[in-house]
Parts: structure tokens; sequence; C-alpha cells
């Protein structure tokens, strides 16, 4: 079948620069022994370290931005900045052992430079060139001035955000960066990361769903996990869904409020599951929730955009249904898990393995929740058809993503220029090998078959312990520019933090990373 695409939105907006110096602390695994080091000791050993080994010289400062503390020690993320003007692609992590001793830097390394902040393109100049280069309808253009590193050398650019709606009514986004000395478009990426699909099933039945009592009736805003709410209509002025009785939907399209229920369980089912498995308070570790907008317009789509906060879900078309389905809905809240922490650039390798990041927890979303009206597997996007059948009628499988004729599951020099959706066959194909090895197996019914890039033969280690090693890698030690190899680099580091440099679990994270490639 055709290779489809399914939706994650990065930040219509600053992604980073808002957020606070320190925002947030987490923990790689649940039960692990803590750093020697508090939290703030570990921050002003790492601003230290940082100005000694990652480059932060004159004019140059480091916001934090995440700490993450585990066995191994602490990492402090840090976005770079330089006159006050955010670096983008300059972020780095500071690594350190339990005593607050330097050990690794992961990032892009910036040589010293000095560079004028003075703009001579105006910031409506650049909005209009911008604005000029999207081929969808352009609602909004935002200018901000940012210091742009992704190339050989720093220049100074307008980073211009550019909203807007497609054809089909979907929400639409990108990045676009122009030299503000120049007038030339230097980059450019997605900032809305659509992925479409072409069918979605109403499939969960009856699930319990955390609403708010407001005294006339009831209303879908979750008091018990940061106030996510549920939203029926456009983005731009939906009302919450309310209802009078507390009992919502009808498990068919003709109600509304059914999409609603999927919406809103998938909201809490991903909140759940990430504070459970890895301690983690919300999208952006702070305790506030998310909004998701049901019945966005008519378009077979589904989105998460850092600009609102928020999913966007369509209603599909003639033969799909509100694409709300369990593991679509982890995938897109997982962009702004991913926005918040290595914050992947969605285009080349790295926007490979952003789009492999949200299969990747959107699949364990459906492993954590475990509904027995959507089984558990490592198929995506199944239930968003009409016609189920998971062995043929699917947006990507991670056992062998090359089966769906698009995706690659093997590392070629072709990972560098495939459109990201297909790039991150790559880094599935390994997180399927890395937790249930090669080979035929079914599972849950579900019949696999894994090859290897090499003819070798693979043993698992388990979905738990897998899926520990990669939102270790993704939180402590990967950046914005972080490519495949790269992405091996981070997942060997991070498995030797949490289980041993000699450890079944990082001998098993080399083979695999091989097993596709990846050397």
């Amino acid at each position: 079948m055709k290779k489809q695409l399914l939706a994650a939105v990065a930040a219509a907006g600053c992604v980073t620069a808002a957020i606070a110096a320190g925002t947030g602390t987490s923990q790689a695994a649940p039960n692990q022994a803590g750093p020697h080091q508090s939290r703030a000791a570990a921050i002003a050993t790492a601003r230290a370290n940082a100005t000694l080994h990652a480059g932060v010289t004159r004019g140059q400062g480091a916001r934090v931005t995440d700490t993450v503390l585990d066995r191994s020690g602490s990492h402090v993320r840090f976005e770079r900045t330089y006159r006050g003007l955010e670096v983008v692609g300059g972020d780095f992590v500071v690594h350190q052992n339990t005593d607050g001793r330097y050990t690794s830097y992961s990032g892009k390394h910036l040589a010293p430079f000095t560079l004028s902040t003075r703009a001579t393109v105006a910031p409506q100049r650049a909005a209009h060139r911008a604005t000029g280069l999207v081929h969808y309808r352009a609602t909004r253009s935002t200018p901000r001035l940012v210091v742009l590193a992704t190339g050989k050398s720093p220049r100074l650019a307008w980073k211009v955000t550019v909203e807007g709606r497609r054809a089909d009514g979907s929400p639409a986004g990108k990045y676009v960066f122009v030299g503000a000395r120049s007038g030339r478009v230097l980059a450019s990426w997605p900032s809305v990361l659509n992925d479409t699909g072409t069918g979605n099933s109403l499939t969960l039945g009856q699930v319990p769903i955390d609403t708010t009592n407001t005294g006339s009736g009831f209303t879908m805003v979750d008091p018990n996990r940061g106030g996510n709410e549920t939203h029926n209509g456009p983005a731009t002025a939906a009302p919450l869904f309310a209802d009078a009785d507390n009992v919502w939907g009808n498990g068919t399209t003709s109600d509304p409020a059914t999409a609603g229920v999927d919406a809103h369980y998938g909201i809490a089912k991903t909140w759940d599951y990430y504070l459970t498995t890895f301690n983690r308070r919300g999208i952006a570790n702070d305790g506030k929730g998310a909004r998701a907008f049901v019945h966005d317009g008519a378009y077979v789509n589904a989105s998460w955009s850092d600009s609102c906060f928020c999913m966007r879900y369509g209603d599909g078309d003639a033969t799909t249904y509100p694409l709300v389905a369990l593991d679509i809905a982890g995938h897109e809240m997982s962009h702004g898990v991913t926005s918040r922490s290595a914050n992947l650039t969605y285009r080349g390798e790295s926007g490979g393995l952003n789009e492999a990041t949200s299969d990747i927890f959107g699949t364990n979303v459906e492993w954590y929740a475990n509904n027995a009206n959507d089984v558990p597997d490592y198929v995506i996007g199944e239930e968003i058809y009409r016609s189920y059948n998971p062995a043929t009628n699917y947006v990507r499988r991670m056992d062998n993503p090359a089966l769906d004729g698009g995706s690659l599951s093997c590392y070629s020099r072709r990972a560098k220029s495939v459109d990201v959706h297909y790039s991150s066959g790559i880094a599935n194909h390994f997180f399927y090998l890395l937790s249930e090895g090669s080979g035929a197996k079914s599972i849950n019914g579900i019949a696999y078959n894994s090859p290897t890039c090499n003819g070798s033969t693979i043993t698992g280690i388990g979905r738990d312990a897998a899926q520990r090693i990669w939102y270790s890698a993704l939180t402590s030690y990967m950046t914005s520019s972080t490519n495949y190899a790269g992405a091996r680099v981070a997942t060997i580091s991070a498995s030797t933090a949490l289980y041993g440099a000699t450890s079944a679990q990082t001998n098993a994270v080399q083979a695999a990373w091989s097993a596709v490639s990846v050397n």
C-alpha cells in the first residue's frame, strides 16, 4: 500500500525560548538511586562546565531548559543565546557524574564567533518573503530575530512562523529563516507537522473519562491531569464539550461527543503513561494540561502545535472517521514532549527521529492503556480504518517498516533526503528489534516478521527497558541536530547510565543499531 502520513505538530511560535530557566526535573526511570548533587547544585556546576567545554564564549549565554537526574549523575540542557538572541541549532546538554564532575557534552560544537545583531532587512519584508514561500493559505506571519547556527557558520536571521490552513482545511505552519542582512531564505522546516491517514474507527468502547461539574452540568475538563481540555470545533473559538448528565456520545459519529470521548481518553492515557513510566508531569513536565480540538475541519489529519499547546483532529472523509485513535493521540502529544526536550529539527535525519519518537511513544501509550477494544500492537494507526485489517490497513508498522512501500527499514544515505515519515522507519525498526528481537512471531494475535539488514539474529530486551532507554536518550542526550549516528551514541549513553556499559541492554542497543545499518 502507499505510505500514509500521520500528524504531528511542533511549535507554531517560540518552541523553547519562553521556557523559564531551570523548569522541571525528570528522572530517567523510577526507583533508581538519585544523584548525590541537588538539582540546584547540578545546574550551578553545569553552567561552569558549559563555559569550559561547550564553547559558551564572549557575547553568548546559556539558558537552562531542562534538568534530568539519574543514577549516572545529571544532564542539564541549555538553549544557547548570543547577545540575548536565541541561537537556533546551538542547544546542548552538559553531562556530569554524581558529584558534578564533567563527563561529556551533547550537541553541535560551535567555534567562537562574532556577529552583528543589527538587522538591515525589515521584519515586514522578511514576513512577506516567508509568506510567499509557503503553499497554503497563510493567516499569520510572525518574525523574530535569531541567530541561525544550523549551517557552517552562524548568521543573523528572521525566524518567521507562517501559520495557515491547507486547501482541505487542515492546519499548516512553517518556520522560514530569512537572512536579516541579505533577505535571502536560509532555511525552513515545518512548524505544524501533519501526518495524513485514511480512516479511523471509534473502537474504544465504553471508557471512563474525568470531567468537571460546573453546577449546571459537566464539561470535558480533566481536574486530575492538569486541566486537560477537549473542545468541539475549530481551535480558534471552539467551546468545551458540555453535557447535562455526564454521559457522553453514542458510539457513532452521529453524536459529535463520541469523537470527543476518544480524544479526552487519549489525553488522559498519554498523561498517565508519561507520569507512571517516566515521572513526567504532563507534556511540558510542568503539571499543566493540554487542549484537544475535535471536529477541527473536514480533513483527514491530526496534529500537535506548541503555539496553542494543543491537538487538532480532522473529521476525515467519506471513508474515514475523526482521527482520534489512541496511538495517534499519543503520537501527537509526544511531538510536544520532543519539542520540550531534544527539540529535534523536523527535517532530514533529525526529522525522521522526531517522527519515530512519536511513533515509539504513541505505540507505548497504546500498550499502557491496554484497552480490549484496541489491542496493543506494533502497528500504527490501524484503528483509523473502517475496514479493520491490521495485516494490510495501517499507517506504519515497526517490525518491517518497508512493507508500507515507502519507509526505510535500513539506514542509507537516502535518510538525509526522503520524507521524515519514511526515514522514521529506521528508528522504528530499531525499537522493535530492541524490544522484541528479529524473526517471525505472533503478539496479541498479530503476525510479525522482523528481518535485520546485516543478517544477524537479535534477541529483544523487552519493551519496558527499550522505552526507558529511548526516553532517556531523548531527554538527556539528543539535541535539535541529532542524526542517526548521534542517536546511536545517545541511546548507548542512556543505556549505560541506566543499566551499565557491559549490560545485556547496552549490548542489545549496539546490536540493534547495527541490525538497521547504523554503525
